[in-house]
């Protein structure tokens, strides 16, 4: 620079380090970010009051027009319809608690009304009839036909035997002599048994489950035309005293009575012939053509009884009559009245006991008599 010339003229400018300038930039984000922050929230918070102020406005609009259309009618509550509500699922309250059914282990008691049979009685208790006999030895002395009106019956839970307890019993004998399973036997709870040491006191009852016996048949025997009749002190006034001849058989049967089914016990182990519906004083007709072997009063709670031999091995009963209508040694034809229904001997009601027997042994009547 020489002397006339005139200095140049620089402005002033500070000196910044690298590291000021970072801390700096750093503080303007974080201010930035703040403000950023703050106005989302303030906008939410407005974006919540309008929705409130919706809802509020609704609601009164809803409550103002309840109340208007009321006239004078207590107003209900308003329904709340929140916007966006989500579906829930929904349970139905119950007040009950749901008990599953436990299988009975208890004896009932049945009191025989009019029109009971041991097998009706049976299917209504979900046993067989065997087991119901068994259970009442001592008031049926396994004939069905025992039953009468008013009796007490011990109704068993489950198919077995209902015993009573001898003073020599064990729980090993019993169970080999009604062939059931002694665990069960020691695991029904109605028993009441000690597993570790199981006594039972002579006289207590106990249930043989899935236990089973030999029956003691009450029969009116067969009695053939070719030779004598049994003896009436024995089996009943109506006990035929002589050999006949006469008609016989075709061995095509035909219904002995108008009605064409059930109305008692069914043909089963305890039970060797059907009860069939008929009414006090029906007509009962002879199923096949033969001889009158038996006519009158039976023992064994048939009481009055006819029985008729077929001449072809063949001999078919009708018991429970209130009358008869044929004598000993007498022939008839198929379809001839015989005798009229009625509810003597052991019976609870009207109907016909109608057995078959063929050269001495019992054969289902369904298997003979034509369909219903």
């Amino acid at each position: 620079m020489d002397g006339n010339s005139s200095p140049e003229i620089y402005p002033y400018r500070p000196k910044v380090s690298s590291k000021s300038g970072t801390f700096i930039s750093t503080i303007a984000w974080v201010v930035a970010l703040s403000l950023v922050a703050v106005a989302v929230y303030l906008g939410w918070q407005t974006r919540s009051a309008t929705a409130a102020a919706t809802v509020a406005e609704v609601v009164v609009i809803k409550t103002v027009a309840s109340l208007e259309d009321s006239d004078g009618v207590e107003a209900e509550m308003p329904q709340l319809d929140l916007p966006g509500e989500r579906g829930t699922l929904h349970r139905k309250v119950q007040l009950h608690t749901i008990i599953p059914n436990r299988p009975r282990e208890e004896v009932k008691q049945h009191t025989v009304s009019i029109g009971d049979s041991v097998f009706e009685i049976a299917n209504k208790f979900n046993i067989t009839p065997e087991t119901l006999l068994w259970a009442n030895y001592d008031q049926l002395n396994d004939d069905p036909d025992m039953i009468s009106v008013g009796m007490e019956l011990n109704i068993p839970p489950v198919d077995g035997v209902y015993y009573e307890w001898q003073e020599e019993d064990t729980i090993e004998a019993v169970a080999a002599r009604f062939e059931a399973d002694l665990e069960k036997i020691l695991g029904f709870s109605a028993n009441q048994l000690d597993l570790t040491e199981p006594t039972v006191v002579p006289g207590a009852m106990v249930m043989i489950p899935g236990g089973h016996r030999e029956f003691r048949q009450w029969l009116i025997p067969v009695i053939p035309r070719s030779r004598a009749g049994v003896s009436s002190s024995v089996y009943g006034s109506g006990a035929c005293s002589g050999s006949y001849e006469g008609a016989y058989g075709s061995g095509a049967f035909v219904w002995p009575a108008g009605n064409h089914y059930i109305s008692g016990n069914d043909y089963w182990s305890g039970h060797l012939a059907i009860d069939i519906a008929a009414g006090d004083g029906a007509q009962i007709y002879a199923a096949d053509s033969g001889v009158v072997v038996f006519s009158g009063w039976a023992t064994g709670g048939y009481g009055y009884m006819i029985m008729i031999d077929h001449g072809n091995g063949y001999q078919t009963l009708y018991a429970h009559l209130s009358s008869v209508n044929v004598s000993c040694g007498q022939s008839v034809g198929r379809g001839q009245t015989i005798g009229y229904s009625g509810n003597t001997g052991n019976s609870t009601g009207a109907h016909l006991h109608f057995e078959v027997r063929f050269q001495g042994g019992f054969v289902n009547p369904w298997y003979v008599l034509p369909a219903p």
